[in-house]
């Protein structure tokens, strides 16, 4: 069971509740503390702020019909490459998150993968400038389960005209007496804007006035709260659905 008193275990219970690593009881225990804790919510968005920047912004240009199978042939050596995992044995107790051997393998293989492939299309492409502003850009964000890493939704920012809320496929059922809200977060923000209330399935569209900026790595999710909505104008549910915008 977590302990939140602990410094240590907190720090070590927040970052495996952003990467999805917690147990169901533990998962449900950090929920209830993270309802009632302001401190705690911080800390989860610090965590997020570090761990979902895996993303790079490259100018837009049609790629080469053998840039894909490149990197597809690339992944596919990388993959098979690596060991497989080790039965583990139950009865032996759990060593904290970050002393995981396999954990940190997973984000290495993870960071070496994005790298390859930001390093094949800048190279194909030609480099720009990270954090360049374009007047009128338009960012994409991709919105993943962070249980699963399956795409729920995509977020589209044009600057001075709309967002846009468009689901993927099946976005799962909603509890009854609960509902699903979005948020977003630029960087450097103290925390979450709320977007409103979403249905599941349906698309949304919202006027960029609406948020408290715009720009490339700003966070978007989609919390499950209360029927009305979170009472502290802060996520108190669980993150569904969470991504970083790109320039496009």
């Amino acid at each position: 069971m977590i302990n939140l008193q602990d410094s240590e275990s907190r720090v070590a219970a927040t970052g495996e509740y952003v990467l999805g690593t917690l147990s169901e009881e533990d998962q449900g225990a950090f929920r209830e503390a993270l309802a009632q804790d302001p401190r705690l919510q911080a800390e989860v968005y610090g965590w997020q702020d570090q761990l979902l920047s895996l993303s790079a912004q490259a100018s837009p240009a049609a790629p080469r019909a053998q840039l894909w199978q490149r990197i597809d042939t690339t992944l596919s050596a990388m993959a098979a490459a690596l060991p497989r995992p080790a039965r583990v044995d139950s009865t032996v107790p759990r060593s904290p998150w970050w002393q995981r051997l396999g954990l940190w393998q997973g984000v290495s293989g993870l960071a070496l993968a994005v790298c390859l492939v930001m390093a094949v299309l800048l190279v194909d492409r030609g480099a720009v400038v990270p954090g360049q502003a374009v007047v009128g850009a338009r960012y994409l964000a991709v919105l993943q389960s962070p249980k699963d890493q399956s795409t729920g939704w995509v977020v589209e920012v044009q600057a001075g005209g709309t967002v846009r809320l468009l689901p993927m496929g099946d976005t799962g059922v909603v509890p009854a007496g609960r509902a699903l809200q979005f948020w977003t977060k630029p960087q450097g923000a103290a925390g979450p804007t709320s977007l409103g209330l979403v249905r599941a399935g349906h698309p949304l569209e919202l006027p960029v006035s609406r948020l408290p900026g715009v720009g490339a790595q700003q966070l978007f999710e989609i919390t499950l709260e209360p029927e009305k909505g979170s009472p502290i104008n802060r996520p108190t549910g669980p993150i569904l659905y969470v991504g970083r915008t790109v320039a496009l």
